[in-house]
């Protein structure tokens, strides 16, 4: 996601209304950037124009009823997710007969525009987020309807139907469930987290399989002049990632979210994991670029594009980001982009890794269900869905689609079927609209980061303040 954020990727360094949304924002701004798909430069991506240019595949479902939807997009129309659907919203009405009335908002579009609509009757049919972003904003207010009947329509591959082409993991998880248990959204694109670094400066690297050997690689960047780690401190939600990948490995998937649900506050004294989470956490402050907590976003980022760090942790949407940077620069630089997982710390047993899907959801009060829930289908067809890849640069659900180079590594993780999947930081961003990362993560979290707090008193902030919080929410 871009630059000027929001939080699926990008960055647009403008609080949003909820926490929640302002970390996913500033990713999702970072989710494939403005021209990092189809635009020059010695990074461009290539098959950009024989996908926009190829024939449009016929639809698998077609409404029976439904003559037209409206769309209020989480992209702008030149933005690459844009031009991927500009052109399946122009293949679907010239498959089914129709129309499409889209309204290209942009990643506020949930807060600003879908959310207070939905005491109103004029929202739209069909809109778009990531997983947490919507049942943060929307889903708390009762303001989607199911769409598991969406995985079983046909996306036009013969008889395969949306349940057939996607992974499991991508939509069948807790955090994808209404109060009614009903899934909420289908997936179009997927995004992950690494550890990024530069092959060409790191030649040879093995991928660490423990967290000592991650510090050994950090040690060895420094004796070698290098700053070990780049970390864009202004970004809250950058910042808990590290916490957050120790803590999934020692409590799994839900472990987190179930601490951070506790109204007593005790949950995160009575599992040994987060403790120790928190201690290896504290470790990493020392191997931090100089400046991390003083500079603005995405300043620490484009000095690791420029080589003054050696590794940066961070989504999927590092390489697009970090490319649209330096083609922008016009130095003619290159990054061979090279990545890894997050290794096992001591004792930890919960092979983890994270995904924030972005989808498509329906709106409770939609006039054109139907229509909305065809187009889902037809939008998951392979010759519709991979212009993700070629034109955004990002990943998708589907594991027969092309996957870019920068890519590989992070997609492998994410197909793993061995691995616990979860969603990102458990999806504890989402909690109390956003208010619960805000009011009491964040600022326990920047104070263990900043040696202001030990792990021990971070984590007795967590259980005090965490139960102050939901008394006051009653």
């Amino acid at each position: 996601m871009r630059v000027a954020r929001d939080r699926s990727g990008k960055v647009t360094g403008k609080a949003l209304p909820l926490a929640a949304g302002a970390a996913l924002t500033m990713a999702l701004a970072g989710c494939g950037g403005g021209d990092a798909g189809g635009g020059g430069g010695a990074n461009a991506l290539p098959g950009v124009d024989q996908y926009l240019t190829a024939p449009c595949p016929e639809a698998g479902t077609k409404p029976q009823t439904d003559k037209e939807f409206t769309y209020w997009a989480m992209w702008t129309a030149d933005e690459p997710q844009g031009k991927v659907l500009q052109k399946a919203v122009k293949c679907f009405t010239e498959k089914t007969g129709v129309k499409v009335n889209v309204q290209w908002l942009g990643r506020k579009a949930y807060t600003q525009n879908i959310a207070p609509a939905l005491n109103t009757d004029n929202v739209p049919d069909l809109f778009d987020q990531d997983v947490s972003k919507v049942s943060a904003a929307i889903v708390s207010a009762g303001g989607t309807q199911s769409v598991d009947d969406v995985f079983d329509m046909k996306v036009g591959e013969g008889d395969k139907k949306v349940k057939d082409v996607l992974t499991r993991t991508s939509y069948d998880f807790p955090q994808n469930k209404d109060k009614a248990g009903n899934s909420f959204l289908v997936p179009y694109e997927m995004l992950s987290n690494a550890w990024w670094y530069n092959k060409g400066q790191a030649k040879d690297l093995a991928a660490p399989k423990t967290v000592d050997e991650l510090y050994g690689l950090f040690d060895k960047a420094k004796g070698e002049g290098k700053a070990p780690i780049a970390q864009d401190g202004d970004i809250p939600f950058y910042n808990m990632y590290f916490f957050t990948q120790f803590a999934e490995r020692y409590v799994g998937a839900g472990g987190l979210a179930k601490a951070a649900a506790d109204r007593t506050g005790q949950a995160w004294k009575s599992d040994p994991g987060f403790l120790k989470a928190a201690t290896e956490t504290a470790k990493l402050p020392k191997y931090l670029i100089d400046g991390w907590d003083a500079a603005k976003f995405p300043q620490v980022q484009q000095r690791w594009a420029d080589g003054d760090a050696r590794f940066l942790y961070m989504g999927t949407w590092a390489p697009s980001e970090t490319r649209e940077y330096l083609d922008k620069q016009g130095a003619g630089t290159k990054l061979e982009y090279g990545s890894f997982q997050f290794p096992m710390p001591p004792g930890a047993t919960h092979d983890t890794v994270e995904q924030i899907p972005i989808g498509f959801a329906v709106t409770k009060k939609a006039k054109h269900p139907e229509a909305a829930k065809a187009f889902i289908a037809y939008f998951l067809n392979k010759d519709i869905l991979s212009g993700i890849p070629a034109v955004a640069d990002n990943l998708v659900p589907r594991t027969d689609l092309a996957v870019p180079d920068d890519l590989k590594q992070a997609k492998a993780a994410l197909d793993d079927e061995k691995k616990e999947h979860v969603l990102q930081y458990d999806g504890i961003d989402s909690l109390a609209g956003g208010k619960w990362q805000t009011e009491v993560f964040d600022p326990a979290d920047i104070a263990l980061l900043k040696g202001q707090l030990t792990p021990q008193q971070f984590i007795d902030q967590l259980a005090t303040k965490g139960a102050e919080f939901w008394k006051s929410q009653g």
